[in-house]
């Protein structure tokens, strides 16, 4: 396939190219031609003249020279080149119509000295503008027959020659959109492959313990690239890496891109990682360093090398010059750490396109060249030479901290990192446990920690522990100082808040009209009868003759009925004393004034001679007015108790630029119209915009978010972004403080109808169908995210929710998957969602723990005592554990108990005298009582039971038939306990003993001896049975018998 030449392109930039010649300054006004030639040389990556040719063309051309006169360029390759340079010769008459000079085409003759050609060449430098300067890349010297005879030839001639290598790479440096995308590209690669590949690796590494060389590890990121998923989706054979990654610890450091990594094992302490990959000829660059078990000193100057590169970012700007962004960040290094000036890398990063590193436009302290719009530099800030005063191995007691990332200079405001990899401490820190800790702690405390904090989401997962006791005691130890903790905070929190008791809000007054010459002159009034004034929301009745306004607000209800020949209408009103609606307020302003309570009409159905309607028919209009008016004004106030306190949220900053991060496709829940809608979420300035297809906008700002969720969709059937909001905010007519935007994946329903065949090709072809675009819909939402976190600065981070420290449970009416993510507990993906942060939770107890149950509930109490508590019912008892282990590890007080607490009750006592809640010992009353010998527990259990599950007839029968199962055999059980602990005959017995000795008394006499031995047992039961509390007789069902099973006569 022949090769295509973007012929648009080469014109616009051989344009720029001669534009920046003629009004050039210095050296490059003077130049009257530029000769660029390129031999073939394996070695060299990086050379201008090869960056031109790849920036005009999109390929290099080995053994071309290109001559560029004042009125004519000239290209001389060999005979393919030739034809493939032909897709931009100008055709005959066409010349110059580009603006820019005719093009001439020499074909270089392999084995004759093309002694014609240079000759052509060298006239027509000799005949541009003066013919004695002439511009040269003087760095590149590249080897070969060919390009000796070439440089004789020039050198014969009395040329002057001028380096033109800064003039050119500033014209090259402003990228275009195409550019752009390509750098974009390639940095998002960088980003994936450190991500995926390098930072797992180290943390595998890290984890085993492993022996690893530097070397080892960079020549393991440059296979990674030869894999697709590591690149994005990008073709591997345009894909390769800008210099071999250097891979730096145990303090041999050296901060350059020069340097190779070395055969030394990996320490585990700062490891610098350098990484580049270059995209179809257009490089990026990234550096980070991780950091194990880093000291505190160490994370105070890495953040204060996150500092120095925010100060970097906001320096590159339109039209500054390098050397004053290189002093801008010097200057805060003076101020706050003066100590680290003699310590910091020389210059603080370097432009960077088709070539790695652009020579002359780097950021030091003499650099004049201006920045401009669309330039991208590398910006690496480093200390190296670093002492730690905690290490004691030589390779411990140095150490360097190096960030890198690809940037792009905007107009106004700081650079875009295009690099979008986290780098603060916590995302770099790879935090191992103390040696110096007990065994048996290994790695399941660690993991569940990290996980509760997410310091390290991708953390060893839970492991269950050796030895199950040492864990809850632990978990207990924990607990412990928990308690303590909480009281006094909840006491100290409670005294602050004293004083501000919430005020209760009186019913509105509605005035129908402020002065009677507001009231309407109808007819209607004059002849005494109802009339309803639309405009200020008021019946007119006559009562004793005179017209009388009721606002509309006043009346409860209206019934109209028909007896006989007349028609009754009766108006309810509101007043002291009446049963008010759930919503109503039961507040007057004036609860000592006489109130109207009912007022009933009635008219004739009969027409009277020489009326033209019945008298009734006034009645039914009003009937039917009222409704209407009363619905309107229902209607308008609900909207108005929606909007009552929403706070007013800031207005959304339109980024118009093309490229903001964007997702299409998606839907709102909840809905904002009665159907859903489909419709695109585009993260904009200071927060994002949902449009839908319908033109409908919801606004939601970037400080107004609480929690920001991401729920893949692995094991889901639709892939959620979920927003917990500070403040609702209204869409709808209703307010809402969570939104959240998903798709589906995959078919929700399945067609039960149609034949399944477990090898149908076209159900396999499906599900790799469905694979493939969960895969596709997982990798859009990251990068969104990525992007969305990149443009913020992080300062909105999205959690993931642990999918392996989920439970079931039913918050409301249906079970789902309740998971936690790093500072709440979340369900996303059905409908209410539910959402607590456990920065509000002051504790956990757990009801209804009981061995016996397979389920119990968990009451979640937040630190505002003023808030209901939130219910989860019907968690598996087998996820107790796992709770209480997730909890601990987030310094969560949880309490459990057997039995279900009125929490209204409780609250409401705490609430009204909290000093006196401490005083009493305050949270302490969830806790089981005081642990003595094993005989006092049972007793204590027992007691608790006693006073608990304590019913009348009634709801015995009725909790009979709902759990007979659960409650019947907990009888028994208990029962049975009770009679071996009270009764000394048959303290040794259990029931295969008792069923043998039946079985004996059968065999020995069959009938009479039987008998004697039934009735002897039931007499010994009941001895026990009298002894053994009252609770035998509270939950045995009825009907039901307490001993062991006796054999049936024959």
């Amino acid at each position: 396939m022949a090769l295509s030449l973007d012929r648009e392109a080469y014109y616009r930039r051989v344009k720029r190219l001669y534009g920046n010649w003629q009004k050039g300054e210095d050296d490059y006004a003077n130049v009257d031609a530029i000769v660029v030639s390129v031999g073939v040389d394996e070695e060299i990556v990086y050379a201008k003249s090869t960056a031109l040719q790849t920036w005009l063309f999109g390929y290099e051309l080995t053994d071309t020279i290109m001559v560029f006169c004042e009125d004519k360029i000239l290209f001389m390759a060999s005979k393919k080149k030739v034809e493939f340079l032909k897709q931009i010769a100008n055709s005959k008459g066409s010349e110059n119509a580009n603006g820019v000079p005719a093009i001439t085409l020499l074909v270089r003759e392999k084995n004759e000295s093309n002694k014609g050609n240079f000759e052509k060449m060298i006239e027509a430098l000799k005949g541009s503008k003066s013919g004695k300067r002439i511009g040269v890349f003087s760095k590149d010297k590249f080897p070969g027959e060919f390009m000796k005879s070439w440089n004789d030839c020039l050198s014969k001639e009395s040329f002057e020659k001028v380096d033109i290598s800064a003039v050119v790479a500033y014209t090259i440096a402003v990228k275009e959109d195409g550019e752009l995308n390509l750098m974009r590209k390639a940095a998002a690669i960088t980003s994936e492959v450190f991500n995926k590949f390098f930072k797992e690796r180290v943390m595998e590494i890290v984890d085993a313990d492993e022996k690893v060389r530097h070397s080892k590890l960079a020549e393991s990121v440059e296979k990674a690239i030869e894999e697709k998923k590591y690149l994005s989706g990008a073709d591997p054979s345009t894909v390769e890496m800008c210099y071999p990654p250097i891979i730096q610890s145990g303090g041999n450091y050296n901060l350059k891109f020069s340097v190779v990594s070395d055969k030394n094992h990996m320490h585990f302490g700062a490891i610098t990682c350098a990484m580049g990959i270059r995209y179809k000829s257009y490089c990026s660059n990234l550096v980070r360093t991780l950091m194990v078990d880093p000291p505190q000193e160490v994370q105070d100057n890495y953040t204060f090398l996150l500092q120095l590169q925010e100060e970097l970012l906001k320096e590159l700007r339109h039209g500054v010059k390098l050397c004053e962004v290189y002093a801008a960040v010097m200057d805060v290094v003076k101020k706050q750490k003066p100590e680290l000036l003699n310590k910091i890398t020389k210059n603080l990063g370097f432009a960077m396109g088709i070539e790695f590193r652009e020579g002359s436009l780097v950021i030091n302290s003499k650099n004049q060249h201006r920045l401009k719009k669309g330039m991208v530099f590398s910006i690496n800030v480093g200390f190296s030479d670093l002492t730690n005063k905690e290490g004691k191995k030589p390779e411990e007691r140095t150490y360097a901290l190096f960030i890198g990332d690809t940037v792009l200079v905007d107009e106004d405001g700081p650079a875009t990192i295009l690099t979008s990899v986290k780098k603060k401490v916590k995302n770099v820190g790879i935090f191992l446990k103390n040696e110096d800790e007990e065994e048996e702690e290994e790695e399941k405390d660690e993991a569940e920690d990290l996980l509760g904090r997410s310091s390290r989401a991708a953390a060893l997962l839970t492991e269950r522990t050796r030895n199950e006791l040492t864990a809850e005691e632990k978990r207990r130890a924990h607990q412990k100082e928990l308690a303590m903790q909480l009281n006094e905070e909840a006491k100290r929190r409670l005294t602050e808040q004293k004083g501000e008791q919430q005020i209760q809000k009186a019913r509105k007054s509605n005035i129908s009209y402020k002065n009677p010459s507001l009231m309407p002159k109808e007819p209607h009034i004059r002849e005494m009868k109802i009339y309803i004034d639309k405009k200020y929301e008021t019946v007119i009745m006559p009562v004793f003759g005179i017209a009388t306004p009721f606002h509309i607000a006043t009346i409860k209800n209206i019934s109209m009925s028909v007896e006989g020949d007349y028609t009754y209408l009766r108006i309810n009103f509101y007043c002291p004393g009446s049963a008010l609606g759930r919503n109503e307020g039961n507040i007057f302003p004036n609860p000592e004034a006489t109130f109207v309570k009912e007022i009933t009409y009635r008219a004739s159905n009969m027409k009277t001679p020489g009326e033209q309607t019945v008298p009734a028919l006034n009645l039914q209009n009003a009937f039917r007015i009222i409704k209407e008016v009363q619905k309107r004004y229902k209607t308008r106030e609900a909207e108005e108790k929606e909007k009552e306190g929403i706070v007013k949220q800031d207005s959304l900053i339109i980024n118009l630029n093309r490229s903001n991060p964007k997702l299409k496709d998606l839907y709102i829940r909840p809905n904002i119209a009665q159907k859903r809608m489909q419709g695109s979420l585009e993260a904009h300035v200071n927060g994002f915009r949902f449009t839908s297809v319908r033109g409908d906008k919801v606004d939601i700002l970037y400080n107004n978010i609480k929690h920001a969720l991401f729920q893949p969709c692995d094991g889901e059937m639709i892939i959620v972004l979920h927003f917990h909001l500070k403040n609702a905010i209204m869409f709808g007519k209703k307010r809402h403080t969570d939104v959240q935007f998903y798709t589906e994946v995959g078919e929700i329903t399945t067609d039960l109808g149609k034949h399944q065949h477990m090898h149908d090709r076209d159900d396999l072809y499906a599900e790799q169908m469905e694979r493939e675009m969960r895969h596709k819909l997982k990798t859009a939402f990251k990068n969104f995210i990525e992007k969305v976190e990149a443009l913020t600065k992080e300062e909105l981070e999205f959690e993931v929710p642990f999918r392996d420290l989920g439970f079931n449970g039913a918050p409301y009416r249906s079970t789902c998957l309740l998971q936690p993510t790093s500072s709440a507990l979340v369900n996303c993906t059905e409908w209410p969602p539910f959402v607590v942060t456990l920065d509000e939770v002051e504790l956990i107890h757990f009801e209804r723990v009981q061995f016996h149950l397979k389920n119990f509930d968990m009451v979640i109490v937040y630190k505002d005592y003023s808030k209901k508590v939130t219910m989860i019912n019907a968690i598996p008892v087998a996820s107790l554990d796992p709770i209480k282990e997730w909890l601990n590890s987030c310094d969560l007080k949880y309490t459990e108990g057997v039995q279900s607490l009125n929490w209204t009750k409780i609250m409401k006592t705490i609430v009204d005298d909290p000093e006196g809640f401490f005083e009493q010992g305050g949270w302490s009353f969830l806790e089981p009582e005081g642990e003595g010998s094993d005989a006092e527990v049972g007793e204590s259990e027992s007691e608790i039971e006693d006073e608990t599950f304590n019913p009348s007839e009634d709801e015995y029968e009725e909790e009979e038939e709902d759990s007979d199962e659960d409650y019947s055999s907990e009888a028994e059980e208990s029962d049975y306990s009770k009679e071996s602990m009270g009764s000394e005959e048959e303290s040794g017995k259990d029931w295969d003993e008792l069923e043998e000795e039946a079985r004996k008394a059968d065999r020995e006499s069959r009938y009479e001896e039987e008998e004697e031995q039934s009735r002897s047992l039931s007499r010994k039961r009941k001895g026990p049975a009298h002894s053994s509390s009252r609770r035998s007789s509270h939950s045995r069902s009825p009907g039901r018998s307490s001993g062991p099973p006796k054999k049936k006569r024959k």
